[in-house]
């Protein structure tokens, strides 16, 4: 597993194309336009900067993972495939509501041992995309390992004018409902951990930040640890990508979605992944994160994955010897590092 001081020998060994964060953006579509396979933005005139050396063009495909990731459709495809298998091997999931709107269901999938922990998966798809039954592939993983497996539903931002606060509130109030019910699958409600991949991982980075005491009467340490994959945590360059196009931002929900800004709320051990085939600044945001969470003094563990691009990195939680999986387990106390 890499770790921290690793991270920049990780960011090298992009195909030899990406030379890190801040430098890629100049670079890219000069090596785009010389070769044969593009990898991020297209060959353009550069124009008027928008964020750091970003102009537009090289800032909304640095938030758009098919400008990297050119086969990203066939790996998801292959989650619902392999999703569909996982329910043949395991059974279908009991489902519940968390909430009273109709999207507001969970899947669990249970491990035979009794008062065992609990892992809350919170999916991807750029805030807009996908369910939780496309990531039950990721289940077996922790079941087999002793632990209960959530995943969560939650509506789509397009779907709630535009405000990502909507389905941060729904993701928190699913935490509550599988602490406050736990015992009632046979889960530990002292032992709750959240996962996330990409716009999933800020949804999970923002419950880790979430004052649980003050706005749930829960208790504050509610979740005992997370694995944030791919993630954001500052929203001031998404708001200024093409993601800004879909997401209503002002300047509230930009501070109150953005946990880097709220670190001193955090008070559990987290995992940050990130592999060296992602688009630039989802390896900058994940590297900078980690980098905040540890200035912080708070406990936080960085993996870079060599050689992965943004869909590859979250197969890996399914595998207790893929990088995630690995990670996730070891920080629940089912395996070592």
């Amino acid at each position: 597993m890499q770790r921290n001081s690793v991270s920049r020998t990780g960011e090298l060994t992009r195909r030899g194309a990406l030379a890190g964060a801040v430098a890629v953006s100049a670079v890219a579509p000069a090596m785009a336009a010389e070769s044969a396979c593009r990898i991020g933005p297209v060959a353009h005139v550069k124009g008027p900067l928008v964020f750091m050396n970003y102009d537009q063009v090289e800032l909304d495909a640095a938030y758009d993972q098919r400008a990297y990731a050119p086969l990203g459709d066939q790996i998801t495809a292959r989650f619902i495939s392999d999703s569909a298998e996982t329910r043949r091997r395991l059974g279908n999931p009991e489902r519940h509501s968390y909430g009273p709107t109709a999207i507001e269901k969970l899947d669990i999938f249970r491990t035979p041992a009794a008062n065992a922990p609990v892992m809350v998966f919170v999916h991807g798809g750029a805030w807009l995309r996908n369910q939780a039954s496309d990531f039950h592939y990721i289940a077996e993983n922790f079941v087999r390992a002793g632990a209960h497996f959530v995943a969560l539903d939650f509506v789509p931002v397009d779907h709630a004018n535009g405000d990502l606060r909507v389905m941060a509130d729904q993701v928190r109030r699913a935490v509550v409902w599988v602490y406050r019910n736990a015992k009632s699958f046979g889960g530990d409600p002292n032992r709750i951990f959240v996962s996330g991949q990409s716009s999933g991982a800020h949804l999970a980075g923002v419950a880790l930040i979430t004052d649980w005491a003050k706005d749930f009467a829960a208790p504050a340490d509610i979740l005992k640890g997370g694995v944030l994959q791919s993630g954001m945590y500052e929203m001031k360059p998404v708001r200024l990508s093409s993601r800004g196009s879909y997401i209503k931002f002002d300047d509230a929900m930009e501070d109150a979605m953005s946990s880097q800004r709220h670190i001193a709320n955090l008070r559990a051990p987290i995992v940050v992944t990130y592999g060296t085939n992602e688009t630039p600044e989802f390896q900058r945001q994940n590297r900078e994160f980690a980098a905040a969470v540890k200035a912080a003094g708070k406990p936080v563990t960085l993996v870079v994955l060599p050689n992965h691009n943004h869909y590859e990195c979250q197969q890996t939680m399914a595998s207790p010897y893929g990088w995630g999986g690995r990670a996730a387990l070891a920080l629940m106390g089912l395996g070592k590092a």
